[in-house]
């Protein structure tokens, strides 16, 4: 081959590696200010105003894990807002939220309902939702150690008279579920000492959210015995999840939607829920108390379950047998079978 071609193909050769090599480190250079643009965060020129954390949905009790202090743009502050150099945070607690509030929008001061105010109660309510009040005393009321945005359990203790000898049957029951607490006698907040400790008070009355038809069931209630209060943990949704499910009341997401699932869980743990109650009797504390309510008969001291005296059926129409009998209680019916002696 010429020595003239091998010295034009090698010059080839080296110019075009020496444009690969040109062309990688420019592209290389170009590539690393844009990494380094999208890493730095841009810098707000503006003070700190008051933001929601996460979604507050009306009626929502405002706690410290709800708001937060965020820069703002200075030309977007709006008069409305809480500024942080202006606004003590503790204030705010306990309020509630008016108008829905989105996670990191500013919290203007028109869609917060301080205690005391007009409409504080209404808004504090739920959709659908009522307030209904209950009487309690200081030994039903948890030792005051309940207190406003609390979830409870309503418990009916009664005494159920019967016939024949002896006490009346004693029995206590849930009969209410999972009730929010809207106020503790008209406090709709926690009361704070000087170091800041909340105060804990004996109460009165205790008003509860509650639906319509469970506001019935609450107001007959009071009048069949006393009512008593038991705190709920706040891990108790997750049992009743399943039991909720099973029942039907609520429905799983059959495409796995993890925002569904999540609407689902808040739902059930804001429903407050009667029916299916657990109960326990006298026997079941002490083996000298009832666990049923005896029937009674006019001639034999025995009871039907309503109350009235059940009417004693003897064989052929006969009257009373003298000796001993067997009583044979069918249902309601009690009839007495003489086993001895004579008519």
């Amino acid at each position: 081959m010429d020595s003239r071609k091998i010295v034009l193909l090698v010059g080839a050769l080296f110019v075009a590696a020496l444009t690969a090599f040109f062309a990688r480190s420019l592209v290389m250079g170009s590539a690393a200010p844009q990494a380094n643009a999208a890493v730095a965060a841009p810098v707000v020129d503006g003070p700190e105003v008051l933001v929601a954390t996460r979604a507050l949905p009306v009626g929502t009790i405002l706690d410290p894990t709800a708001l937060k202090y965020q820069p703002w743009p200075k030309e977007l502050v709006d008069g409305a807002y809480f500024l942080k150099q202006q606004t003590d945070m503790k204030s705010l607690l306990g309020t509630v939220v008016r108008n829905a509030i989105t996670a990191g929008q500013p919290v203007t001061q028109g869609a917060l309902v301080k205690p005391g105010d007009r409409g504080f109660l209404a808004a504090a309510l739920g959709p659908g939702m009522r307030a209904v009040t209950v009487p309690v005393s200081a030994q039903t009321s948890v030792a005051g150690f309940v207190f406003p945005g609390d979830r409870i359990d309503l418990l009916l203790t009664q005494t159920v008279a019967g016939g024949g000898d002896g006490p009346p049957l004693k029995a206590s029951e849930t009969v209410m579920r999972n009730l929010r607490v809207l106020a503790t006698d008209q406090r709709t907040s926690d009361d704070k000492d000087e170091k800041g400790n909340t105060v804990v008070h004996t109460f009165s009355t205790v008003t509860v959210e509650a639906t319509p038809k469970i506001a019935e069931q609450i107001a007959v209630a009071q009048t069949l015995g006393s009512l008593s209060l038991s705190l709920r943990s706040i891990a108790d949704n997750s049992s009743e999840l399943e039991q909720a499910i099973a029942s039907g009341d609520v429905k799983v997401p059959a495409d796995g939607d993890i925002k569904a699932e999540k609407a689902m869980m808040v739902q059930l743990a804001s429903q407050p829920q009667s029916g299916s109650s657990s109960y326990a009797t006298g026997a079941d504390v002490s083996r000298f108390q009832r666990r049923t309510v005896p029937g009674k008969s006019a001639d034999t001291g025995m009871m039907t379950a309503g109350g009235a005296p059940a009417p004693a059926a003897f064989p052929g129409g006969a009257t009373a047998p003298v000796g001993p009998v067997v009583r044979i209680a069918r249902g309601n019916n009690v009839t007495v079978q003489p086993v001895g002696g004579k008519n």
